[in-house]
């Protein structure tokens, strides 16, 4: 019974060294399968270095890039400054043309006002030449031309603007009319105009020259 024992120890050693080999061989080709393996097996300090050379590289391009900046041409700074000049000039041309009309437009009213002020008297001596023809004489050729050069003139008159002030039957305005009399009447309200002196005048929206009335109660 030892005997066979000893038999069946002495196998399993024999199978145990012929299986050794064919194990050593089998790990062998399993590395050489694991790329990750061999990478790992390979890596050295040496290769730690050569992955820190690109962050190197792009360091020193980073440098090189901010020392070559391009600078700041000069001629474009004049250009922008001239153009800035240019636009300021544009505005202050504009104010200047905007502020000359308006003064234009100023000095030309006042000179029509001038203008109109010394036609009034002249319209009024029509109206008190016309009011005294004598009623056989108003069919007059003289009478009738004198009539016709007078309705010229008012219409002229009406054409740049100038209108008469109404007076009569209207109560008293200061800025339309001048009171020079009073007088007590029962049949007019109080404070109202009751006959005109002197015809007023508009030229546009302006006075150029107030009604002279009288003014009852």
């Amino acid at each position: 019974m030892d005997r066979e024992e000893q038999v069946k120890q002495e196998e399993l050693a024999e199978e145990a060294k012929t299986d050794a080999p064919e194990t050593a061989e089998a790990g062998e080709q399993q590395n050489a399968g694991d790329p990750q393996k061999k990478e790992e097996d390979q890596t050295s300090p040496e290769s730690g270095d050569a992955q820190e050379k690109p962050e190197e590289k792009e360091g020193q391009k980073a440098e090189k890039k901010g020392f070559f900046k391009k600078k700041e041409d000069p001629r474009d700074q004049k250009i922008e400054e001239l153009t800035d000049q240019l636009r300021r000039t544009m505005a202050e041309f504009d104010n200047f043309r905007k502020r000359t009309e308006k003064e234009k437009s100023a000095m030309f009213e006042m000179g029509a006002r001038d203008i109109l002020e010394k036609i009034l008297p002249v319209v009024d001596n029509f109206e008190r030449g016309l009011a005294t023809i004598p009623e056989e004489a108003k069919g007059s050729s003289f009478a009738t031309g004198m009539e016709m050069i007078y309705k010229q003139l008012v219409k002229m008159l009406e054409d740049v603007g100038v209108t008469p002030i109404e007076a009569v039957g209207k109560e008293f305005d200061p800025n339309f009319h001048n009171a020079v009399m009073h007088v007590e009447d029962e049949n007019l309200g109080e404070n109202v105009v009751a006959a005109e002196l002197q015809k007023g005048y508009m030229y546009r929206n302006t006075v150029i020259r107030h009604s002279m009335v009288q003014v009852a109660n």
